[in-house]
């Protein structure tokens, strides 16, 4: 009897066998080998015996010596290698349970390429999810990037495909050759779940070791729950790492994550900010989507460096006592053909209609929220960056656009749901999911939801019916007041509920203040170009406007380059203006937002009621001729803060009702020289007089500065 028949030897050297694992290898005696290149082929075991060359490249044997190398040579070589095709499955039968079910809650310790050693060798096993792919092989430099070589075994019904390749290591460059269900040959596609990526442009993944930096941030995890929680200070430093800063002596390069753990990490606590969040590091292709398009979710961009490296950064920011919270993207991934889309030859993540499937305002592909297994990829990922890399929280990117199926679509352009509405109804599972996930799985963590619509309770617990993120982007808030200060003050006081309206919602949900990267590019100006008036007038009035954003109910959220009164429009391209803090008028901006950020957090009153009611209190809102503003923010058992706020460029004597008597001191003024101001105030103190005003049994009368926010609180 025949050791293998032609036409199934001619089916794996032309890559076409529907299950080579099933011939090649050991089966009932025989041995078979498909070696390219080999012009002679033997079998190592117990004893060596050559292999009979069925047709070139591929060799069999009678065998029954137990386990086996191969040894192969041609013209130019002789070479040892382990077979692959010896090798039994890595993943098991639980594992094979979970995937199929879309519950794997630790997908990346099973799915993509993992350095291991399999029955006592060394190598690395890749695994991946295609389930309407016909064949499914790895390749790369290792073989000579031939897909015939290292086709994969498919793993049942579940739609995963895995093989063991012996000999590779960490850093092995890869990408997989699919076949689709007719045949045809599919663009190489990078691994969903690998964890390095190269160098863009180009394309293919590396495999990398997780878990090589040691981190040292227990005691910030300890603590990490009381530090994030409503009632603590939590001012956000938001970074775009590859233009923060560059090293324009060689070549303008971003910072690597070893040099930013040291110079970014220095700079924030400086500066005084309880975190960071960072503009998307999942892997990406494009420079100008600054992340927004990932190609790979589970690997940090090699644009700074290595995973490690990238955990470096983290782990230095936890020792300081600041918080990393990433920018995370599940509502769409980019067409590129080596990254999602279609990628088994079929709508396989995302949906197929484009009324469900396709992003008009981004040229991105959704994805379909209600295959399980799609929904399994996204929420591991969420936890793999929490917990493999400790990082604090994730900003959820474009929410409103996951929820509603109409999002940006005009009629007859989306399908409604199945009770005939526009909520996407899986969309909006994933998120509960996700969140109770992640606050279950990571103590202490955050997650926050950029969402700009009046979808109810996205801040609530899910067990209460909540989407359960842990805060919200404050979108309504961020709009008016800007539109408020872009206005000339003579015009102010005919909108002066621009400034008011936030506080009939302001704890609707628990809600953070973004002046984020989005108000700073597309023509809408730097913060500085926003404000009016003539020079002078313009650094008062956004020296105003951070003071009253850091008086407001609510956390802080600042964009970089924002801090020191950046001139131009943030740009991906190059670096911030750091040579503006030359001029003392910047760096008394950035003075200024050290010192609300100090006063945020030592003074209770001024957080403690961020997401809570009794925080806040109107003493006077409805001064619009006059354009002021005076309110309180209160903490149990702590002496309350007073804020007056006078947005026209008249300074003036102006009562103010105080909820006690005694002497107050003014330990904030907007106008103070040390900012950029002219020292103008009340000589460091006010006192109340008994003289009821504003429904205040106290009042006193204060002097205001142009254009200033003056804080007292009880001497």
């Amino acid at each position: 009897m025949a050791l293998i028949d032609r036409a199934t030897a001619e089916a794996l050297t032309e890559g076409l066998h529907p299950d080579p694992f099933s011939v090649l290898g050991v089966h009932d005696g025989r041995l078979v080998a498909f070696v390219p290149g080999a012009k002679r082929v033997w079998a190592v075991g117990k004893r060596e015996e050559e292999l009979t060359e069925i047709i070139p490249e591929v060799f069999a044997s009678k065998w029954d010596n137990g386990p086996y190398r191969l040894r192969a040579s041609n013209d130019d070589a002789m070479w040892d290698f382990d077979d692959p095709y010896s090798f039994p499955p890595v993943l098991g039968e639980m594992d094979k349970y979970l995937i199929g079910e879309g519950t794997h809650k630790r997908l990346w310790e099973k799915l993509g390429a993992h350095a291991i050693t399999h029955q006592g060798v060394e190598g690395v096993h890749f695994a991946l999810w295609a389930p309407n792919a016909r064949r499914v092989s790895v390749v790369g430099d290792f073989n000579f990037w031939d897909g015939r070589r290292h086709q994969m075994r498919r793993l049942g019904e579940t739609g995963v495909w895995e093989i063991f390749v012996p000999g590779l290591h960490e850093g092995a460059i890869y990408k997989y050759e699919l076949l689709d269900g007719d045949g045809r040959l599919l663009p190489l596609k990078a691994d969903p779940l690998g964890f390095g990526a190269e160098h863009p442009p180009a394309q293919a993944s590396v495999v990398r070791k997780l878990g090589l930096h040691h981190f040292g941030d227990g005691a910030w995890l300890k603590h990490r729950a009381a530090r994030q929680e409503r009632h603590a200070p939590i001012s956000i430093y938001e970074v775009h790492l590859g233009s923060w800063v560059r090293v324009w002596d060689e070549g303008g390069r971003p910072l690597s994550y070893h040099e930013l753990a040291e110079k970014l990490i220095d700079y924030v606590c400086d500066l005084g900010f309880t975190h960071i969040e960072l503009l998307p590091i999942t892997e990406f292709p494009f420079d100008g989507s600054w992340g927004y398009q990932p190609i790979g979710l589970y690997a940090p961009t090699i644009r700074h460096g290595r995973p490690e490296e990238f955990a470096e950064l983290v782990d230095a920011a936890h020792r300081r006592g600041v918080g990393v919270i990433l920018d995370w993207v599940p509502g769409h991934f980019p067409t590129d053909a080596h990254g999602l889309q279609k990628f088994d030859g079929t709508a396989l993540y995302e949906h197929a209609d484009p009324r469900e499937g396709f992003h008009q305002d981004w040229n991105t592909l959704i994805y379909n929220y209600g295959r399980r297994e799609v929904s399994n990829f996204l929420l591991a990922n969420a936890l793999f960056w929490l917990e493999e890399y400790h990082l604090d929280g994730l900003r959820v990117d474009a929410v409103a656009s996951m929820l509603y199926r109409d999002y940006s679509r005009e009629p007859g352009e989306w399908i409604p749901n199945k009770d005939g509405g526009r909520e996407n109804l899986e969309a909006i599972e994933f998120l509960k999911a996700m969140n109770a996930a992640s606050y279950g799985g990571a103590e202490g963590i955050m997650t926050v939801a950029e969402e700009s619509t009046a979808f109810p309770g996205v801040t609530r617990p899910v067990h209460e019916g909540g989407l359960g993120f842990g805060y919200k982007w404050n979108m309504g808030w961020m709009n008016d007041t800007l539109r408020y200060f872009a206005r000339e003050p003579v015009h102010r006081k005919f909108h002066h509920n621009e400034l008011t309206f936030a506080s009939s919602y302001t704890y609707s949900e628990n809600f953070i203040l973004p002046i984020s990267h989005d108000e700073v590019v597309h023509g809408k100006g730097s913060m500085l170009g926003k404000m009016p008036g003539d020079e002078h007038e313009k650094y008062a009035n956004l020296r105003a406007f951070y003071a009253f954003q850091w008086a407001h109910p609510g956390k802080k959220l600042l964009f970089m380059g924002q801090e020191f009164g950046q001139w131009s429009e943030w740009s991906h391209e190059r670096e911030l203006d750091w040579y503006l803090l030359d001029d003392p008028r910047h760096a008394g901006l950035r003075n200024l937002v050290r010192d609300l950020n100090r006063l945020y957090r030592e003074m209770p009153a001024l957080h403690w009621g961020d997401c809570d009611p009794q925080g806040f209190a109107w003493i006077e809102a409805d001064d619009a001729e006059n354009s002021v503003f005076v309110f309180e923010r209160r903490a149990p058992g702590v002496p309350p803060v007073v804020v007056v706020a006078n947005l026209t460029p008249i300074d003036r004597t102006y009562r103010i009702g105080l909820p006690q008597g005694g002497e107050w001191v003014e330990f904030m003024n907007t106008n103070s020289a040390h900012y950029g101001g002219e020292n103008w105030g009340n000589l460091g103190y006010i006192t109340s007089q008994s003289q009821p005003h504003s429904n205040r049994q106290y009042s006193a009368e204060v002097y205001l500065p142009p254009l200033s926010v003056v804080m007292f609180t009880p001497g």
